[in-house]
């Protein structure tokens, strides 16, 4: 009887210990004690991160896989929430996004701008820029999200990066459908680059391929130097 009663505590016991606990809007907090989600991590409570990061405005793909794409939408939460930027998802992390501690309250359905540094502009840019450049180099690369960036910037031109992108006959990845490529992870950085703040182009708010353009106006553009097979103007 004694077996009896000490096997059934060991089994209440380690089914407390790995007890999965839901916060605000079903996130799970925990899958098992102590345990840290970060790049690698693996299973469903990366699944219920990555819903409740889109449900935050973070868009992810729900794959229960914690790759770059969801360690750096958990950065620019952690940047837009003042909390320490490492991409980890830990306690303090954890909290903010439950709604227990740091952080801010946000709408499932939050639609609300943070510029141009938010994970969706990330992943939109690195898309042109793959669907553009990817077999230049990765100066050349940045440049191309320079360039997006400098036209939103400018008053000709849209003031989104998706108005500038998706402007009709602007990009030609959007025309041919190579924006719906998946960027690697070069394209990544180089549009985290562009969207820190480098500018190869020195300003640059047009460019193109001279051994294939045939606009005699692109040609009257001020050209202010060429990276790789672009020749990129103001």
């Amino acid at each position: 009887m004694k077996k009896k009663k000490l096997l059934l505590l060991l089994i209440i016991a380690l089914v407390f210990t790995g007890f999965c606990f839901y916060g605000d809007n079903g996130f799970l907090a925990h899958a098992f004690t102590g345990r840290i989600l970060k790049l690698g991590s693996r299973g469903d409570d990366v699944a219920q991160l990555q819903r409740r990061l889109t449900q935050l405005g973070y868009s992810v793909a729900v794959d229960g896989v914690f790759g770059p794409q969801t360690e750096r939408a958990v950065k620019s939460l952690q940047s837009d929430w003042g909390l320490k930027v490492d991409g980890i998802v830990g306690p303090q992390t954890l909290s903010a996004m439950t709604g227990g501690g740091q952080g801010r309250n946000v709408p499932a359905n939050n639609t609300a701008s943070r510029g141009v540094s938010r994970s969706d502009d990330l992943h939109l840019l690195a898309r042109v820029i793959y669907g553009e450049a990817r077999g230049e180099s990765y100066e050349g690369q940045v440049a191309i999200g320079a360039v997006v960036l400098n036209r939103v910037r400018h008053p000709s031109f849209p003031n989104s990066i998706a108005g500038v992108i998706y402007q009709p006959g602007a990009f030609t990845a959007v025309s041919d459908g190579q924006i719906n490529l998946t960027p690697n992870e070069q394209a990544y950085r180089a549009a985290q680059d562009a969207l820190n703040g480098w500018d190869p182009t020195g300003g640059a708010i047009y460019y193109w391929n001279p051994a294939t353009a045939t606009s005699r106006w692109v040609w009257s553009r001020p050209i202010i130097k060429q990276i790789g097979k672009h020749v990129f103007a103001r």
